[in-house]
């Protein structure tokens, strides 16, 4: 059977439209705010750990350029580090600093070297792969020659092919990224194949947080310890949140950020609903005098209105959250909204919808303006059915 407040609820209508633009307006922004952030988070982990893992492995010096300390590719504790939770893979990898010259300008690259069949260069001699920024600065492109000069006690010049051009999402510093094979730099430190300059380890993305990442590399640090062969070289397990704390810092503050938009928009949409409720409890005056007349009690006469009211939230609700997808669609298959990458450190605003914590924040922020409604109806107590039903 059909509770009466219900019944009542069906009959009244909300007049307040704009307490209803109010309320999509601010779910829009909501959305909006969280899907950027999670894209923000999400890129920039996933730019980082392609940068030099989630957990690096590596002499205690932590300087991966030197050519003259290499550290073992396969060491007698690399098996049992795959068995530490939340790992994906497991990287030997190659680094060296260079210098590539191009139309009489320098300009400073990492060359990071990586397994055969990791980088889609590996077909081509001597072949790399480079970030647009450099090839934008350079104008070298695929099929390019590269002339690269590396400084040490000799001076050593490579020409490598470029054999791609990568979207450099994040790059922390004024050195581009180079990506080329561990056999190409081995070959250019000297080394043979046993050699590399660190171990990475890439987490998969669901222990991609701050606590996971420092918690696997305890555990590197640990399994180094105990299963370490006396003859092998000291090494230590060092986080990507330690190496790149501007980075993480940054992201933190973006996610304190949202959560100020969240309380801002939700309280905004909250007075302006009860600002709506007002108007109609003043409007109604006369059938909430004639409601209490008979009989019905001011908790059953608050939930009429609160019905009313909540249906108005839920269709602003519907309207943001459906314009604030439309949103990011657009943006993740266009990338339309550009960013200075020297300034956000990604060239374009990314985001990332996740429906487990849109419907949370969906939630909670209804739950909230709901709540906040409450105030308001307490005016109903304060009405007399007596003066409200006087003849005039």
């Amino acid at each position: 059977m059909m509770d009466a407040s219900f019944f009542i609820a069906g009959r009244l209508r909300f007049k307040g439209k704009i307490a209803m633009v109010c309320i999509a307006v601010s779910f829009l922004v909501m959305i909006i705010a969280v899907s950027v952030s999670s894209g923000y988070r999400q890129e920039i982990r996933s730019s980082i750990s392609s940068i030099s893992g989630d957990v690096m492995i590596l002499r205690p010096d932590q300087n991966i350029f030197n050519e003259d300390a290499p550290i073992e590719a396969s060491p007698a504790y690399l098996p049992f580090l795959q068995d530490v939770p939340g790992v994906s893979e497991v990287i030997p990898s190659v680094y060296r600093s260079g210098i590539v010259r191009h139309d009489g300008n320098m300009y400073g690259i990492v060359l990071k070297g990586l397994p055969d069949g990791v980088v889609r260069a590996d077909s081509v001699a001597l072949g790399v792969s480079i970030p647009s920024r450099l090839a934008e600065k350079t104008g070298l492109k695929e099929g390019d020659r590269m002339l690269t000069y590396f400084v040490g006690e000799k001076t050593k010049v490579r020409q490598f092919t470029v054999a791609s051009v990568y979207e450099a999402l994040a790059e922390t510093d004024d050195r581009h990224l180079v990506y080329a094979s561990n056999a190409d730099l081995q070959r250019l430190n000297g080394w043979n194949e046993g050699e590399v300059s660190a171990i990475e380890i890439v987490l998969d993305r669901d222990s991609s947080s701050e606590e996971d990442i420092r918690r696997a590399t305890e555990e590197a640090g640990m399994i180094i310890y105990a299963f370490s062969d006396d003859d092998e070289e000291s090494v230590i397990s060092v986080s990507s949140v330690s190496k790149y704390p501007q980075l993480f810092s940054w992201l933190d503050l973006i996610d304190f950020n949202v959560f100020f938009i969240l309380l801002l928009m939700t309280v905004v949409a909250g007075f302006n609903m009860i600002s709506g409720l007002l108007i109609m409890l003043f409007e109604h005056v006369s059938t909430i005098g004639l409601l209490k007349s008979l009989g019905m009690s001011d908790r059953s006469i608050a939930k009429v209105f609160l019905s009313v009211s909540a249906s108005v939230v839920a269709k602003g609700l519907l309207i943001g959250n459906a314009l604030a997808l439309l949103f990011c669609v657009i943006q993740d298959t266009t990338h339309l909204i550009r960013l200075d990458p020297v300034n956000y450190y990604v060239s374009y605003v990314p985001v990332n919808v996740d429906p487990g914590y849109l419907l949370t924040v969906d939630l909670v922020s209804f739950l909230a303006i709901m709540v906040l409604l409450l105030i308001p109806c307490l005016f109903i107590s304060r009405v007399d059915p007596a003066d409200t039903m006087r003849v005039k």
